[in-house]
């Protein structure tokens, strides 16, 4: 192939008289030029192996001083150049893979998001690393495709070339890797789908077990070898394709060396990987068959369908990279490539894996949802098998059967029914005395409460407490003590048996027990089964024991 960006030397056209040339229509002094070891070029440039000046017009320098120095000049290494088809062609691929990360960004939120709580066997991030390498591969294709563009516009070769080689080959490391976890992420949803109805119909530390531990490092041992015999290297000589000599002796030898091949067999193993991985899955996670070709058909028959995809894809990216380690014409590292080959190999097919893998997680629900749904209809089975009809969700809540709801929620739950502020207290107000005036007309006599084996009578005390305390509405201004009142009543209301005394009587701790004591009343101790009505501990060592006639009355 003839190469485009060549260079060749010329001699220095001739000009007015021996120690003069003419260059882009400018004279130079010619004993200069040859003083500080200049030389001319076929593509209108002129270096000395230390500095590089474009010569022709519109970049040619005005005037070169005696000290070797030309005013006004232009740089060699420049984007100066309109692009070409390998820019245009980069382009159209870097379009398509940045919607790829929108949907990529998309699937992640889908697909990671928890909706059941994490287990330590199934981590919530073993279902997200295919979705953050395919955020890695359309970040590296994004910036090599991008600085390819200067690859065309660079009359001399120079960092455009290394940068745009560099981050394609971290994009196959990535595609390798998207192309690993899908497969592997598929065993560990298959492995949770079989041990969900029963978690101990298989172990962890069993040889199915160890072996899913450590398939993984063993594959990303072999790609981070792929990593290390590429990546590190003197990537200088890539650039050293100025002209037909440099590329035969510095840039050819570079891209074909020992490390380039040795890369592609580790990247080779890789995929070998997958496929064991792919077998292992389906040899213990679906029903096997007999016969050789029997488990060869349930082996594509049980495969997903984007597999099937994903799998010849993923040996094309192999493929290409190494043909690149054999063959410099088609290789991405050649300034002047072949370029329907290299963005069809090198290009095309991690594209089209990011596709498949965008449009089947589209397809598939997430992960947790299915295994709810999953439950549910197993639950729905079993309760058929066992003839029990269960109710709908909100019957419950419409008869305020609330599992797990304390003393305090059930407050809480009244005091919103009845509202706040102001208007409830006056309504709480206007219902206790409403309801002191009905309990006073009817004449609600004491009850009696009849426990087993022993009658238990209450005392006069202690008889009133079923009734509400007398109630005095506040007149006050302040808000606090509006609040406090506001409680007790409300507490008067909801617990009809329990009330509180006021807190502005409550003048000791002895006036602050549960029933309505005299004030001047001496503290009593009621009869062998009766509830005292005193906070005061100390009476309980002063009065007589207490006699215990059953272990009801305990």
């Amino acid at each position: 192939m003839v190469l485009v960006q060549v260079r060749d030397l010329l001699a220095f056209p001739d000009g007015e008289n021996a120690t003069d040339t003419v260059i882009g229509g400018i004279h130079f002094n010619l004993t200069t030029l040859n003083f500080w070891n200049y030389t001319y070029y076929t593509n209108n440039t002129l270096s000395n192996g230390s500095y590089c000046f474009l010569v022709d017009q519109p970049y040619t320098p005005p005037a070169l001083l005696l000290n070797g120095t030309f005013l006004n000049s232009t740089s060699c290494y420049l984007a100066t150049e309109p692009i070409g088809n390998r820019a245009r062609a980069g382009i159209g691929f870097a379009v398509g893979f940045a919607l790829c990360l929108v949907l990529v960004l998309v699937n992640l939120k889908k697909h990671g998001q928890l909706h059941l709580p994490p287990e330590k066997r199934f981590i919530p991030i073993g279902r997200r690393w295919q979705w953050y390498w395919a955020i890695f591969i359309c970040a590296a294709a994004l910036i090599g495709l991008f600085t390819g563009i200067d690859v065309d516009r660079y009359r001399v070769p120079q960092l455009p070339i290394v940068l745009n080689v560099f981050f394609w080959f971290l994009m196959q490391m990535g595609t390798m890797a998207l192309v690993w976890e899908s497969v592997r992420h598929w065993g560990s949803w298959m492995e949770r789908q079989y041990i969900d109805p029963d978690p101990f119909v298989l172990r962890q530390n069993d040889k199915r077990g160890m072996f899913e531990f450590w398939l993984p490092l063993f594959f990303y041992f072999w790609l981070w070898l792929n990593f290390f015999l590429i990546v590190p290297r003197n990537w200088g000589k890539i650039e050293l394709q100025r002209s037909p000599d440099q590329t035969v002796e510095n840039a050819i030898p570079a891209a074909t060396d020992g490390r380039f091949k040795a890369a592609v067999f580790c990247l080779f193993v890789c995929w070998l990987t997958i496929m064991v991985s792919l077998w292992h899955s389906i040899y213990h996670y679906e029903p096997r068959n007999r016969g050789f070709f029997n488990r060869i058909i349930g082996f594509l028959g049980y495969m997903p369908f984007r597999f099937t995809l994903l799998v010849p894809l993923a040996l094309a990216v192999v493929g290409y990279q190494g043909l690149c380690a054999w063959d410099f014409t088609a290789s991405p590292l050649n300034v002047d490539t072949d370029l329907l080959a290299m963005y069809l190999g090198g290009y095309a097919p991690t594209l089209l894996i990011l596709i498949v893998q965008v449009i089947a997680g589209f397809m598939r629900p997430n992960e947790d949802r299915e295994l709810i749904r999953q439950r549910r209809e197993r639950g729905a089975s079993i309760d058929r098998d066992l003839g029990i009809v269960r109710k709908p969700a909100w019957w419950r809540r419409v008869n305020g059967d609330l599992p797990g709801e304390s003393m305090r929620d059930r407050i809480m739950r009244n005091v919103r029914e009845v509202g706040g502020g102001r208007p409830t207290t006056r309504h709480i107000e206007r219902l206790a005395e409403q309801r002191a005036a009905d309990l006073e007309a009817n004449g609600v006599a004491n009850r009696s409460t009849v426990v087993e084996m022993n009658e238990m009578h209450r005392t006069s005390t202690r008889s009133s407490a079923s009734n509400p305390p007398p109630y005095s509405p506040y007149d006050g201004k302040s808000d606090t003590r509006r609040s406090e009142r506001t409680v007790q009543l409300a507490a008067g209301l909801l617990f009809p048996g329990n009330t509180f005394d006021d807190a502005e009587n409550a003048g000791a701790s002895v006036g602050r027990g549960r029933g309505l004591e005299v004030e001047n009343e001496p503290p009593r101790r009621p009869g062998t089964s009766e509830r005292s009505s005193s906070t005061v501990s100390g009476l309980s060592t002063t009065g007589p024991p207490q006699r215990i006639r059953s272990m009801l009355d305990v």
